[in-house]
């Protein structure tokens, strides 16, 4: 699944090549991805005529704003954009097409069909779902590591699974937590509620430093992720810990070790990550 750096290198992209252009039509192959409204053709009635004005970025979530809505948008696991003229062929796994007045389209396909879209009046979509439960963005002036440290000190559960969760830190998978808490220095299965001031500290600057290395990579190609012009991200070259099971430790040597922490699967240093 795109993660923040994957997301925000796609809204980059995705700014320069639909930015100002007007959707004439919108033809949806797949109702299910279609969240907000319910009602399929509502969604295509809404949108015609609008233009897109920007193109924001809510941790995973791309945001579409248009004159009178916004289109939020997540990619899930194989979601991905790409602009087409509309001669050119289309495949059976796209299955929302947005037809601009140039004669240009831009197209959303998804081999598993688990993105989603939610269209809403242009300046509600953070009140609503999914945005609501979305917490601070990693890079805002929100989060700090007094934030981070009254979020972990309020529960037991292990630190990668909290990180993982949206509501304390917009924006962080499976990727990107495996390679701060590397970074930190900490053990995936550490209790949250156990990290002191300085760990704290740690954990902050890494997520920080992990992330910012990461948009300017490109993000990382794991599996299927490129970017919204079919370019690569490059991050993966750069990782410490994601992946790299059965491999010395960059930093020390050390046989780095897998374990499945909630569900996921995750690598880290047995010497450099000493579970206290």
């Amino acid at each position: 699944m795109p993660e923040l750096p994957e997301v925000e290198t796609i809204r980059r992209t995705l700014e320069v090549m639909v930015l100002g252009k007007t959707i004439e039509d919108v033809e949806v192959r797949w109702g299910k991805i279609i969240k907000e409204p319910d009602d399929t053709e509502l969604f295509r009635l809404f949108l015609k005529g609008q233009t897109i004005q920007e193109i924001g970025r809510r941790g995973k979530f791309l945001i579409f704003y248009l004159d009178d809505y916004s289109l939020v948008s997540h990619l899930r696991m194989e979601g991905k954009y790409g602009l087409f003229d509309k001669s050119e062929e289309m495949d059976k796994h796209t299955h929302v097409i947005f037809k601009f007045t140039d004669g240009t389209e831009l197209r959303y396909r998804d081999v598993r069909k688990f993105g989603t879209m939610h269209l809403y009046p242009k300046g509600t979509e953070q009140d609503v779902l999914p945005l609501s439960k979305v917490g601070p963005e990693p890079f805002s002036d929100e989060f700090t590591p007094e934030h981070l440290e009254a979020g972990l000190k309020k529960t037991h559960r292990f630190i990668k699974t909290v990180l993982l969760d949206q509501r304390l830190l917009a924006g962080l998978g499976n990727i990107y937590v495996d390679e701060a808490l590397f970074h930190a220095g900490i053990h995936p299965e550490r209790p949250a509620s156990s990290l002191d001031k300085e760990e704290i500290q740690r954990l902050y600057a890494a997520i920080k430093t992990t992330l910012a290395e990461a948009i300017e990579k490109g993000g990382s190609t794991i599996r299927s992720y490129v970017n919204s012009q079919g370019q690569i991200g490059m991050f993966q070259l750069e990782l410490f810990a994601y992946s790299r099971k059965g491999q010395p430790c960059k930093t020390c040597g050390t046989i780095m070790e897998r374990i499945t922490v909630g569900g996921r699967g995750t690598v880290y240093c047995p010497s450099c990550q000493k579970r206290r």
